[in-house]
């Protein structure tokens, strides 16, 4: 039987360099609480990101759960419905009602133009998502939340590293949010980060997630327990050291992806954007049935049963879900596009390990 092709593999800390990282923490016997490692964690990262406050989570969940609640965001957020379940949830957990709106089919990006017919008197804010660590229109996006008052929160959990013009796309919004999931380009196994834009804003983050404390016995407001331990802060310090080689890797994969694929009848993908330094995160195709021959779950399947694994990225989509799908702005009529992209998606195999020989067996099952 031939090897299982994954379509992610973790990006792992050289296992001899991590051993003193532990016997130091065993050592010290201070294992969370704003630990030594988790301190120079965050430092790395502002260095790295090119942002000015970042506050570590455990995951990449309670980082927008936690935004939510520290920028008081109440009633309706205009969303996507094509991301990861988490984005929505989030504001479900808020008790706050998402309201989708249509994707932009180049980016899979929020539509900005779009956004404006989905605000009511009960918006308070923007929930966008750079989709597959491509930037969205956050120029537009600004002006749109700046004519009617709102916050806009950013869900970056596929953007770590992405620039625009030499800048941080992390920096726009008024927050952006962070995983560092197993399966992302960067990882701490589990794990995730908020950005945010002054001090007195990342004090009242850090408060949040360590339940409300400000002090010994002072507790300012219901916060949660959302802080990252000392031992996945000294894994992500050093996964920080080769983020940048696995990078270059995952983009000879892509390039590799592209020279094959470009001209295949029925098959469309995304280049690189002008400006936009990308992290090669994912490598969606999609599938249009007529012109290839066969549909996209027919191509997802073959693939399979030759143990290479693709994912269908986002399918379906969120509002297409039992907990939303009685919302007012989860019909299908609302959402052609993302509906058509979501029916058409797979994301191929992409991690820093794959070789040639990976390479070609993944592109032998596409190209007839």
């Amino acid at each position: 039987m031939k090897n299982v092709i994954t379509v992610t593999s973790p990006l792992l800390p050289p296992l001899d360099e991590f051993v003193p990282y532990l016997e130091d923490i065993w050592e010290q016997k201070w294992l969370t609480n704003n630990g030594h490692y988790h301190r120079e964690l965050e430092k790395a990262l502002c260095e790295y990101l090119k942002v000015p406050y970042i506050s570590l989570f455990t995951n990449g969940t309670l980082p927008l759960i936690t935004a939510l609640q520290a920028l008081r965001i109440t009633g309706e957020v205009v969303t996507t419905p094509y991301s990861f379940v988490a984005t929505t949830h989030a504001l479900w957990w808020n008790g706050i009602k998402p309201v989708f709106v249509d994707i932009d089919p180049e980016t899979c990006n929020i539509d900005p133009e779009k956004i404006e017919a989905a605000i009511t008197p009960k918006t308070t804010a923007i929930m966008p998502v750079h989709v597959y660590g491509k930037p969205c229109d956050t120029i537009r996006i600004q002006e749109i939340a700046d004519k009617y008052g709102l916050k806009v929160i950013y869900d970056a959990a596929h953007a770590f590293g992405v620039e625009v013009n030499g800048e941080s796309i992390l920096k726009s919004g008024d927050m952006s949010t962070l995983s560092f999931h197993a399966t992302k380009v960067y990882n701490t196994i589990e794990g995730g980060a908020l950005v945010m834009k002054d001090e007195q804003t990342k004090k009242r983050i850090d408060y949040l997630k360590n339940f409300g404390f400000a002090g010994e016995i002072e507790v300012v407001a219901p916060g949660i327990n959302g802080k990252m331990d000392e031992i996945r802060s000294a894994y992500g310090l050093l996964n920080l050291k080769q983020v940048d080689a696995a990078i270059a890797a995952r983009k000879r994969v892509a390039k590799a992806y592209r020279k094959a694929l470009r001209g295949i009848k029925g098959i469309t993908f995304m280049d690189d954007m002008p400006g936009v330094q990308h992290n090669y995160s994912y490598f969606p195709i999609f599938i249009d049935a007529e012109k290839y021959g066969m549909t996209r779950d027919e191509l997802y399947f073959k693939m399979k049963e030759d143990n290479v694994l693709g994912r269908r990225y986002f399918y379906p989509l969120i509002s297409e879900f039992s907990t939303y799908r009685g919302l007012e702005s989860a019909t299908k009529e609302n959402l052609p596009i993302a509906t058509k992209i979501a029916d058409s998606v797979i994301c191929l195999p992409m991690h820093h390990s794959l070789d040639k020989d990976d390479i070609e067996r993944i592109l032998v099952q596409i190209i007839k």
